[in-house]
């Protein structure tokens, strides 16, 4: 299978080496709005975000996956390129533990050593990064990420666009709300509303810049 990585930066080097670990997948090229025009240069193709779609019309047997961490961004460019959603490939690390009965979305990136179990659901987009632990019963909606060793218990929900940092843990049956932001190496005890930051063991949530704290 050809991948055509979407982003050229630090997340997309890691995402090189994902997809060299996978005998049957093989990156031809790096789309970023860094580059001006489509080229070929030692069979490999750059060329700006747009060109997402020159490559769909051209080239059979191609995928794509963004290679792009932070969630907003992430987003916006799916939305701009209206591509249909089974052109996204999914990637997972061949040392990942991934439970059967678990259902993972397009476009998703599944990075080693994490593990997600039973009867998890793992939206379209998202990232569950190095040693990361997805617990039995979660629902992790579309754009989130998950960062390297963070730990999120049974029964938990992620809602779109929401970042655990790493080494964070989530306690069982919490809710983490949309776009909000979970620092590295904290504790959630109590569910987390939309749009916030929380900090610390146990977490609390902090002001964010022209906002009003919220308790």
């Amino acid at each position: 299978m050809k991948v055509v990585i979407i982003g050229h930066g630090g997340h997309s080097k890691v995402l090189s080496d994902l997809i060299l670990s996978i005998e049957e997948m093989k990156v031809i090229g790096y789309l970023d709005d860094k580059y001006n025009y489509f080229q070929k240069k030692n069979e490999l193709y750059t060329g700006p975000i747009a060109s997402a779609h020159m490559f769909a019309d051209r080239f059979e047997d191609i995928k794509f996956v963004i290679g792009i961490g932070n969630n907003e961004i992430r987003k916006k460019v799916v939305s701009q390129l209206d591509l249909p959603m089974e052109l996204f490939t999914t990637l997972i690390h061949p040392s990942a533990i991934i439970s059967p009965e678990a259902k993972i979305g397009y476009g998703t990136v599944i990075m080693p050593y994490s593990i997600i179990n039973s009867d998890t659901q793992v939206g379209n987009h998202t990232i569950i990064n190095t040693g990361a632990i997805v617990e039995h019963d979660c629902h992790l909606e579309d754009f989130t990420h998950i960062s390297p060793n963070a730990t999120i218990t049974g029964s938990v929900v992620v809602q779109e666009g929401a970042h655990i940092g790493a080494g964070a843990t989530i306690i069982p049956n919490i809710s983490i709300g949309a776009w909000s932001t979970i620092g590295a190496g904290a504790t959630v005890i109590s569910h987390i509303p939309a749009y916030s930051t929380a900090v610390g063991i146990p977490a609390k949530l902090t002001m964010k810049e022209g906002d009003k704290l919220v308790q």
